[in-house]
C-alpha cells in the first residue's frame, strides 16, 4: 500500500509544485504588462498628468521612431546648434500638447517625461536611495557593460561606488596627469609628422577616440594599448547593437530570441570578457602593487571586505571594467570632439583660449597648478557640454512611492530627464540658447540653478567627472598650443543618438602647425 501512495505523493507534490511556478509566473506577467502599467497611467491621469496615446506592447515606439527617422532623415544646412528639434522631436511635439510633464510609453514601461529643473533637483538630490535604473535599461545594456555602477541599484551601487570612488579622487587622481601628458606627447607627434608628409585634413574625432582609449587602458586598468584597443572596438560594435535591440525589448521573451542581433551580441560579449580575463590573470599575481582600478577591485575581492552580503566577484569586476572603458573614454572623447568643432568654427574664441594657454602654461605642459588657472578653456569646456551633452536623456525609476514637489510618484514609474532639452531652454538661458557663448559660465550661479546637468547631480552623479574634465583640459591645452585649425569644407553636420550624442560623419578639421 505504501509503494503505491508515496509515488501519488510525489506526483501530487510535483504538480502542485509546477502550477505554483506556473501561476507565479502568469501573476507577475500580468503585473508587469497590465496591471501596473494601468494603475500607474490611472494614478498619474488623476493628477493632471496625460500623455500620447499607447499601442498595445509597443506604446509609443512607433510614434518616436517616425518623428526620428523624419528629424534625422537629412543632414542639418548649416553648423546650427538647435538640436532638440532633431534629436528629441517626440519631447518638442509632446511637450506642445501636455505641458512640461507628460507620461508616454517605450513598450509596456510608462515614463515620466520631467523638465522643470525645481523638481529635477529635488529627484537627484533627496530621492537617489529609491530610485535607480529601470529593467528595460538594464537588460538594454546587460550584454554592453553589465551590472556595472552605471547600472547597478540600491546597496549594490552603494557598495561599488564605495569601492571605486577613490580611484577618481586626491593624490590618485593627481598621478593619471602625467600619463596623459604623455598619451598627448605622442599623439601630438603623430599629427606634426602626418602634416610634414603633406597631410592638412584630419577626422579628429578619431584621434580623440584613440588617445582617451590609451589613457583609460594605461591609468585605470594597467593594460597595454592593444589589449585596450581590441576592448574598446569590440565595447563600440557591442553598443551599436545593443542600441538596437533594445528597441525590441518591449516585446516578451524578445532577449531570448535567436535573432542576429542577439547571436551577434552573445559572441561579442563573449570576447570582451575573454580579454578582460586575460587582462586580469595577468594582474592577479601583482595586485599589490597595482595603483588602478583594476588593482583596487582585484584587491578588495582578494581582502573579502563585503559588507552585508556584497559580494564583489569577477564578473562585477568585468562589468566594472566594461562601463570605465565605455563611460572612461566614449563620453571624454564626444567631449573633445564636439569643443574642437566649436573651437573650428570659432576663431576668436580659439584665439582666446590659446592666449591663455600661452601665458599661464608658458609654452610647458600643463600642470596640475595650471590647470585651475585656464577660466577661458573652462567656460568653453562647460558650453561645450550645455549643448553637445554626452547623453540627451538622464533616467531614474522609482523602487517605492515617493512625493515629488507636487506630484505623487507611484512604484514603478520611470522618470525621463530631457538633458539636451534643458541644456536648450531659451526660457531657461536666454534667446541665445543655441548660440556658442562661453563667456555664459563666468557666473557660478549656472551652477546652483540646476538647468545645467551633463554629468546629473546628487549623490549619484558621474563619478569620473574630475578625471574627464583633468583630461580634457589637459589635451585641448596641448592641442591648442601646437596647432591652429579650422573647420573643412568636407564637414558634414548631422549629429545622432547611439546611447550618446554623436556626430554621424565624423568632424573633419584642417590643421596648421604653430610656430
Amino acid at each position: 500500500m505504501a509503494a503505491f501512495i508515496l509515488p501519488l505523493v510525489i506526483t501530487t507534490l510535483a504538480l502542485a509544485a509546477t502550477s505554483f511556478v506556473i501561476l507565479s509566473v502568469l501573476y507577475d506577467a500580468v503585473s508587469c504588462y497590465w496591471s501596473t502599467p494601468r494603475r500607474i497611467k490611472k494614478k498619474m491621469a488623476m493628477q493632471g498628468v496625460g500623455g500620447p496615446k499607447p499601442r498595445p506592447f509597443l506604446g509609443n515606439i512607433l510614434d518616436v521612431t517616425a518623428l526620428l527617422s523624419k528629424s534625422t532623415s537629412q543632414d542639418m544646412p548649416s553648423i546650427s546648434h538647435d538640436l532638440v528639434p532633431r534629436l528629441l522631436p517626440h519631447y518638442l511635439v509632446w511637450t506642445a500638447q501636455f505641458g512640461k510633464r507628460f507620461i508616454f510609453w517605450n513598450g509596456i514601461e510608462p515614463r515620466m517625461c520631467l523638465a522643470e529643473t525645481d523638481l529635477i533637483k529635488e529627484l537627484l538630490s533627496k530621492h537617489s536611495a529609491v530610485t535607480g535604473k529601470s529593467w528595460l535599461q538594464q537588460q538594454g545594456s546587460s550584454h554592453f557593460i553589465g551590472r556595472g555602477l552605471l547600472m547597478a541599484n540600491g546597496q549594490n551601487w552603494f557598495h561599488q561606488r564605495h569601492v571605486v570612488a577613490p580611484a577618481f579622487l586626491g593624490n590618485r587622481l593627481k598621478s593619471y596627469a602625467g600619463c596623459m601628458v604623455e598619451c598627448t606627447r605622442e599623439m601630438l607627434i603623430s599629427l606634426e609628422n602626418e602634416v610634414k608628409l603633406g597631410r592638412t585634413e584630419f577626422e579628429i574625432g578619431e584621434y580623440m577616440t584613440r588617445i582617451t582609449a590609451d589613457i583609460i587602458s594605461k591609468t585605470e586598468f594597467g593594460s597595454s594599448y592593444e589589449k585596450g584597443k581590441q576592448i574598446f572596438h569590440l565595447l563600440t560594435t557591442l553598443q551599436n547593437l545593443c542600441a538596437q535591440a533594445s528597441r525590441h525589448l518591449c516585446l516578451p521573451g524578445s532577449r531570448f530570441f535567436p535573432s542576429k542581433y542577439n547571436r551577434e551580441i552573445k559572441a561579442l560579449k563573449g570576447k570582451v570578457e575573454g580579454l578582460l580575463m586575460e587582462i586580469i590573470e595577468s594582474r592577479k599575481e601583482c595586485v599589490e602593487n597595482g595603483n588602478d582600478l583594476l588593482g583596487m577591485l582585484l584587491n578588495e575581492m582578494q581582502n573579502k571586505r563585503d559588507n552585508k552580503g556584497f559580494n564583489l566577484n569577477l564578473q562585477i569586476i568585468m562589468d566594472e571594467c566594461k562601463t570605465f572603458f565605455f563611460a572612461g573614454h566614449e563620453t571624454t572623447a564626444l567631449l573633445l570632439t564636439w569643443t574642437l568643432m566649436l573651437l573650428a568654427t570659432n576663431p576668436s574664441w580659439q584665439d582666446k583660449v590659446r592666449a591663455e594657454v600661452m601665458a599661464v602654461c608658458n609654452r610647458q605642459a600643463p600642470s596640475l597648478d595650471h590647470l585651475p588657472k585656464l577660466s577661458q578653456l573652462s567656460m568653453v569646456i562647460n558650453e561645450s557640454l550645455r549643448l553637445y551633452p554626452p547623453a540627451s536623456i538622464l533616467p531614474r525609476i522609482a523602487f517605492e512611492d515617493i512625493k515629488l514637489g507636487d506630484l505623487e510618484i507611484p512604484k514603478g514609474l520611470s522618470i525621463w530627464i530631457p538633458v539636451l532639452a534643458i541644456h536648450h531652454s531659451e526660457e531657461l538661458w536666454g534667446k541665445d540658447a543655441n548660440e556658442f557663448k562661453p563667456e555664459r559660465f563666468g557666473s557660478s550661479k549656472v551652477f546652483t540653478s540646476g538647468r545645467f546637468i551633463p554629468f546629473a547631480s546628487g549623490p549619484r552623479n558621474c563619478v569620473g567627472q574630475s578625471f574627464a574634465v583633468m583630461e580634457t583640459k589637459i589635451i585641448l591645452a596641448m592641442l591648442i598650443a601646437k596647432f591652429s585649425f579650422a573647420i573643412s569644407q568636407n564637414y558634414r553636420h548631422a549629429p545622432v543618438v547611439v546611447l550618446t550624442i554623436k556626430p554621424k560623419y565624423g568632424v573633419q578639421v584642417c590643421l596648421t602647425p604653430l610656430n
